[in-house]
């Protein structure tokens, strides 16, 4: 028989991760775990994503990998986001560090995948959820996203992202991150 204060402890977890992906009840109650495994690799190359550790947006590891790459079916920090992403361990850390709210750090360039494509996003607040609040509203295709150790390396480019080529997403945010679009942005109509 489990012990009480292990049982509350299962509980307690079961009930804050059932929270968490409420709002991607719909996405994760139809898809099989190979239908996730699917969607993740079409975040980068083959030659990341055929040894890349896949991770669902809850944490649960779907599939051991061999190498250094962690990809996601979707983007946890954003909830019902389902565009997949393969991150490097600078990325992961970075994510793990802004889903708690905490500090965040590095002395290592991070690179992030998202060859599928990304959600429509306000490019200057990270926080904001409606195309109608202002800001600069924007849908990438597919893109690198890169963290760097000293933002002030990147402080030239601009943060219009469409001006054409890479630019800076959620500048003067503890998010801050450098976009390298590969196509056309869309913008909200």
């Amino acid at each position: 028989m489990p012990n009480i204060s292990n049982l509350t402890k299962r509980i307690s977890i079961t009930t804050l991760l059932t929270a968490s992906v409420v709002s991607i009840a719909v996405i994760g109650s139809a898809e099989t775990v190979a239908d996730k495994i699917a969607r993740s690799i079409t975040a980068a190359p083959a030659d990341i994503t055929d040894n890349a550790t896949i991770m669902d947006v809850d944490g649960t590891v779907l599939r051991e990998g061999t190498n250094r790459w962690v990809c996601m079916p979707g983007i946890g920090l954003i909830p019902g986001d389902d565009h997949p992403m393969c991150n490097d361990p600078v990325w992961m850390k970075w994510m793990t560090a802004m889903a708690a709210g905490a500090d965040f750090s590095t002395d290592v360039i991070g690179v992030s995948y998202m060859l599928a494509g990304d959600a429509l996003v306000n490019n200057d607040n990270p926080m904001a959820t409606d195309p109608n609040d202002g800001g600069v509203w924007v849908k990438d295709g597919a893109h690198i996203m890169m963290l760097f150790p000293n933002m002030d390396m990147v402080a030239n480019m601009p943060s219009d992202p469409f001006v054409g080529g890479p630019y800076i997403m959620w500048g003067g945010t503890p998010l801050v991150h450098v976009m390298m679009p590969f196509e056309t942005k869309e913008a909200p109509e």
